[in-house]
């Protein structure tokens, strides 16, 4: 985008505004110094017309070649090269016809050439018209390729916003899964009341999914909301096993953050944590800005990694894949390339520490609140 507003201000804005200013303004420059070159060299103001006629016919000369130039230019460089050197030779041979003839016409009347003294100016007009022939296809070509440029980076962006997108709606089938389960058990214990919480709940949880930033970003403040969402939905089926404390500071709030990055953090903490535990666990939300940084922080007070089931969930850091874990390292690869940390150790004296560090930022401009409120408050109405 910035790359399009700059070219938009440009001078080459206007191709054909382009042009004309400097076909104008080059032949100008070109009569002035001619001019200027033959009064220098006292041929007095009789050398003044046939100048003028010159001047007249390599602009002449030039939008012709222009013509022709715009028809090959996209064409294989092998054709491109053969064809222009041939344009520009029978260019500069008819130039240097015409030049010859209006100086031995108005400036020299007793000279009357004949023959291949009619090619006598070939090397100057060969010059002056390559020259321009160089302009025309640097000039060109330049705007050729910012114009590709552009086009790569849009492409590139766009590709970049799908597979953030992709990755954004990645939505745990498991935790579908397990919540219409507890709504259906719920429903055939004829727990309304809880049911009806639960699935509002899990209708504003899944709208804030769809929700956001064209980029994928949401504010922690956002994203703390989302996540107490799909707390309380957990809540339900684990009541008092699931314990949670959130110690979040207002600088951190306004932080920009990858939207539903920390929703697979908390579920695994669940699953490997909570879970197994007869007593429960847990869990530690921590978010602070240091510095430049954004440092949130996902504490639980389970097994650690010292339980099996554990290590299958766990990328790179150990010896297997899981898909909610490595979506997370993905997301902030394409988010911030190398500018970010996600790390994952034992929590002191038990547990699991789970740390995520991208660099600060604050919405330039901020959503609207009814929007935000509906996308976060359990029992919103849809728009």
């Amino acid at each position: 985008m910035a790359l399009e507003q700059l070219r938009n201000q440009g001078f080459f804005a206007d191709k054909n505004r382009a042009f004309w200013i400097l076909q104008g303004g080059g032949w100008s420059a070109y009569l002035l110094l001619r001019a200027l070159g033959g009064l220098a060299n006292r041929m007095g103001l009789t050398f003044i017309l046939p100048t003028i006629i010159v001047t007249a016919t390599g602009f002449s000369l030039t939008l012709l070649m222009a013509a022709a130039y715009r028809r090959i230019i996209r064409m294989k460089p092998v054709y491109v090269w053969t064809l222009s050197l041939l344009i520009l030779g029978g260019a500069s041979a008819l130039f240097s016809v015409i030049e010859v003839w209006a100086h031995a016409t108005f400036y020299e009347p007793g000279w009357r050439p004949q023959g291949i003294e009619f090619l006598g100016a070939i090397l100057l007009d060969f010059s002056v018209l390559g020259a321009w022939t160089g302009l025309y296809y640097g000039i060109n070509y330049y705007l050729l390729l910012s114009a590709q440029s552009e086009r790569m980076l849009k492409v590139a962006a766009q590709a970049n916003s799908a597979q953030l997108e992709m990755l954004r709606y990645q939505l745990n089938p498991h935790f579908l899964f397990n919540t219409l389960n507890s709504i259906s058990t719920l429903v055939l214990l004829k727990d309304t009341a809880r049911a009806n919480a639960m699935l509002s709940r899990l209708s504003s949880f899944l709208r804030y999914s769809l929700v956001g930033e064209r980029e994928g970003l949401a504010t922690v403040a956002q994203e703390i909301e989302a996540l107490k969402l799909y707390l309380e939905i957990e809540r339900t089926r684990f009541e008092d096993r699931l314990r949670t404390r959130f110690d979040v500071t207002p600088e951190a709030l306004e932080g920009r953050i990858p939207s539903l990055l920390l929703q697979p953090i908390v579920e695994n903490a669940i699953k490997y944590a909570v879970t197994p535990m007869e007593e429960g666990a847990e869990i530690h939300i921590d978010a602070r800005v240091m510095g430049e940084r954004l440092i949130v922080t996902v504490t639980d007070t389970g097994p650690g990694l010292g339980e099996a089931p554990l290590q299958d969930e766990l990328p790179a850091t150990t010896s297997g894949t899981g898909v909610g874990l490595a979506n997370i390292r993905d997301r902030l690869q394409q988010a911030y390339g190398s500018d970010q940390r996600f790390e994952i150790a034992e929590n002191v004296p038990h547990g699991l520490i789970v740390l995520v560090d991208i660099p600060y930022q604050i919405l330039d401009t901020r959503p609207n609140s009814a929007s935000v409120a509906a996308a976060t408050t359990p029992g919103g109405k849809p728009e």
